[in-house]
């Protein structure tokens, strides 16, 4: 027997399909948005809680990995969004052919990209 060969098939085998890619991206956005959120309310009291926090609020603030966090975060908030309602109206049947799945995926992407773009220009 081979030893090089897997024992059994592998990801590294596997075409990388659009739907699949997305909805790994999926699970990954919702578990990010998750522990974000959790910093996010966690700045918030830091500002409600008077002056003297909200000094450190703004030294962490100034940092640019904190506005490549917000950045980041903002994209996987659009990315959930659109791909979420798109999964909705999966559960209803719709869009369920191969050209409209693709069409749709990449709608998505350009909708995250457009909305993060606008979000962070009018800030």
């Amino acid at each position: 027997m081979n030893d090089n060969r897997p024992l059994s098939p592998h990801l590294s085998i596997h075409k990388k399909i659009l739907t699949a890619v997305f909805s790994i991206f999926h699970r990954l956005t919702g578990f990010g948005l998750s522990i974000g959120s959790i910093f996010i309310a966690g700045w918030i009291a830091m500002i409600s809680l008077g002056p003297n926090y909200f000094i450190i609020f703004q030294s962490i603030s100034s940092f640019f990995v904190f506005k490549i966090f917000l950045f980041i975060w903002t994209l996987g908030i659009f990315f959930h969004l659109f791909n979420g309602i798109r999964y909705l109206y999966w559960s209803f049947g719709i869009g369920m052919e191969l050209k409209t799945i693709n069409n749709s995926g990449y709608l998505v992407i350009l909708l995250t990209i457009l909305s993060t773009i606008i979000v962070w220009m009018t800030v």
